[in-house]
This record gives structure tokens, C-alpha cells and sequence, in this order.
């Protein structure tokens, strides 16, 4: 089965210069996997050409004559720029013309076009960001939500822990993950009245069969790879997130440093350099790129802004193995069964950009 992917080329610090070799890499990587290169031709056009590949015959280009820039607003990214590389990329998947889309543009327009061109699923009051971490056991922990909504009552948060279950059956092949509820201590008296409100509506789902709450967790939890899943409010996974990529650059930073101040660090590094390097493998935010919009009736991916090409060759192979295993069709499946229906319709999410 060939698995098609429309890549917004534009969105991004970087732009056609990080995109398309990426895609490039990628295409090359996955036979089975075809590229639709979004944005301006004559930029895509010229990229292809630099790395002599505009024969590709698994790389197409889709013109758009819009961008949409990191610093646009909603209301310009969603009504002024109906043409902008994004939303034809997204676009794609609703016609069924792509099985995903992969964006590094800005998180707020992704978010908010992507909830407009798909529509959420029956049941879903705000769509999540969901990324993967690493932790101690050499797996992934499953993260949500990492920004798309800042303010959340408990019923958001109980299906962002039901969609991220459907999300690591279907990718990590575990029939129970365990969902562990980000809080600040792991007594149930900890926390505040979301965290306990939402605690009791995943307890109640445990007691019944139909997930796997470990209960509350802490921030080193998440590392440490106590649950499978970590779920939490927008404001919270989005600080998080950071955090731990900025501490990664930090350390990493840090030990290129100290082994190059003297020459006996330098023959210390020379000599472990094949632990150093299995570290850097292991530890690099690069690995992890690409989260995925969970929530609507089509797979859509975000990709770091400030992604290099390595990183966003990442965030497409996220996004073709979420297609390759049929990830939409899962969460279809489960979503009626696992999320009640709300009883009043809920204000529009406030997205982090």
C-alpha cells in the first residue's frame, strides 16, 4: 500500500531549505511512501533542483500561493490566507487525496485550520498535541496535551487520557496502557480541583475495565517511564516539553564543553565516544519530532518550527507510521465507545502558538 503524505514545504523557521530535503530523505528511505511537496513552486522547484531531484517519482509539488507565517495571527491564518500552504496541505487529507499531513508552521494556525478543514470526531470537545518522550526503560512515554488548550475542565482532560490509550495501542502494540495524571504529588490529596476531578473520572473508567489508570504522577515520572501515557493540561505539557528540550541542549552543551577543555577530557571523549554517541542518539529532542493533532477526522502532524532536516524527516516518518497502521481508523473505532458525550457544548480551546 502506498502511503501518501502532503507536506506544507512552507511552514516553518526554515522553509523549502529544511522541507524538501527531508522529504527527499524520507522518500528515499519508505518505497512505499509518496511526498506531495505543498507551497510555492518556484521555491519547491529550486530546492529539487539543487539536490537533483526534481524527477522524483514519488515526489510531487502542489502549488500554493499563500504562507503562513510563525507571527500570523488566527484570524489571518484561517480567513485571510485561504490559499496559504497549510491549509492546501491539510485540505489534501480531507479529500482523501493525502493519509496525513506534516507541518512545522505555527502551532495556533495548524491547530485551528486543521479543526476547521476536518472537523473533529463525534464526541471530541477539543482536539490534543500529543508527542513522545524518552525514558529510562528505552521506550516512549506518550505526552498529552503539549499546548493546544491552556484552560481545561476534567472531561477534556479524561479524553485526552482515552485518546492517548487508543493512540499507543494502535502504534506501540500494548492492549492496557497505563495512563498516569500529571500532578504535583502522587497522594490522591495532592493537586488541584481539576486534577482531582479529573483523577476520579479515569478512576471510574479503571473500575469499570476500560483503562488502565496508575494514578497521579510526578514531573520525573515522565522519564522514568512510570506509565505509558502522561496526561495534563496545555499550559502545563506545553512548559514541560520545553523544559526538557532545552535541558537536553543543556546537557548536551555542557559535556561537548568540558571534553574539549583539556586534552586529556579530549582523549577521555576519543576513547568513549561510542557511549557518547549512543547518548546523543538516545537523547536527542530530534528523535522525537513530530506530534500528533488527536482528535479530528484526519491525521495531521506538527513538526518543530525550528526543526532542521534530520528533525523533520522525523515528524514525516511519525506521521506515515500513524497512516501505515491505520491510526484514524482505531481511534474511530474506540472513540463512541470510551468518550460520553457531552452534556453542554464547550467554549473553543485557547491554543498555545
Amino acid at each position: 500500500m502506498t502511503i501518501k503524505i502532503s507536506i506544507d514545504c512552507m511552514g516553518g523557521d526554515h522553509g523549502p531549505c529544511v522541507t524538501v530535503p527531508a522529504a527527499l530523505a524520507f522518500a528515499n528511505a519508505e518505497p512505499d511512501a509518496e511526498l506531495i511537496l505543498v507551497g510555492k513552486q518556484d521555491a519547491i522547484e529550486a530546492e529539487l533542483i539543487k539536490l537533483k531531484a526534481q524527477s522524483h517519482p514519488r515526489l510531487s509539488i502542489l502549488p500554493a500561493s499563500e504562507v503562513v507565517e510563525m507571527d500570523d495571527t488566527l484570524e489571518v491564518a484561517l480567513r485571510r490566507k485561504k490559499d496559504s500552504s497549510m491549509r492546501v496541505a491539510i485540505t489534501q487529507v480531507k479529500n482523501e487525496q493525502a493519509h496525513a499531513c506534516v507541518s512545522a508552521g505555527n502551532t495556533g494556525a495548524l491547530m485551528a485550520i486543521a479543526r476547521y478543514v476536518l472537523k473533529t470526531l463525534s464526541g471530541v470537545d477539543r482536539p490534543a498535541i500529543c508527542s513522545v518522550l524518552p525514558n529510562q526503560k528505552d521506550g516512549p512515554t506518550y505526552m498529552l496535551d503539549l499546548g493546544a488548550n491552556v484552560d481545561c475542565e476534567p472531561h477534556h482532560l479524561h479524553q485526552f487520557a482515552i485518546m492517548g490509550t487508543v493512540l499507543v495501542r494502535a502504534m506501540e502494540n500494548v492492549a492496557q496502557p497505563a495512563i498516569g495524571l500529571l500532578n504535583v504529588g502522587a497522594e490522591d490529596i495532592k493537586g488541584n480541583d481539576l486534577v482531582k476531578q479529573t483523577a476520579r473520572l479515569l478512576q471510574a473508567d479503571h473500575e469499570k475495565g476500560l483503562l488502565n489508570f496508575y494514578g497521579n504522577v510526578e514531573g520525573n515520572d515522565i522519564f522514568a517511564g512510570t506509565t505509558d501515557i502522561v496526561v495534563c493540561d496545555g499550559f502545563v505539557g506545553n512548559v514541560t516539553l520545553k523544559a526538557s528540550e532545552g535541558l537536553a541542549r543543556l546537557v548536551k552543551s555542557v559535556l561537548t564543553a568540558e571534553f574539549k577543555r583539556t586534552w586529556l577530557n579530549m582523549l577521555g571523549a576519543l576513547i568513549a565516544r561510542s557511549a557518547l554517541a549512543a547518548i546523543s542518539r538516545r537523547l536527542n529532542p530530534s528523535r522525537y519530532n513530530g506530534a500528533c493533532l488527536l482528535g479530528l477526522r484526519g491525521l495531521v502532524f506538527k513538526s518543530h518550527g525550528s526543526a532542521d532536516a534530520y528533525s523533520f524527516e522525523w515528524a514525516i516518518r511519525r506521521a506515515y507510521e500513524a497512516a501505515k497502521y491505520n491510526l484514524l481508523s482505531h481511534i474511530s473505532s474506540s472513540i463512541a465507545e470510551l468518550i460520553p458525550q457531552p452534556a453542554a457544548n464547550s467554549p473553543p480551546a485557547d491554543i498555545i502558538a
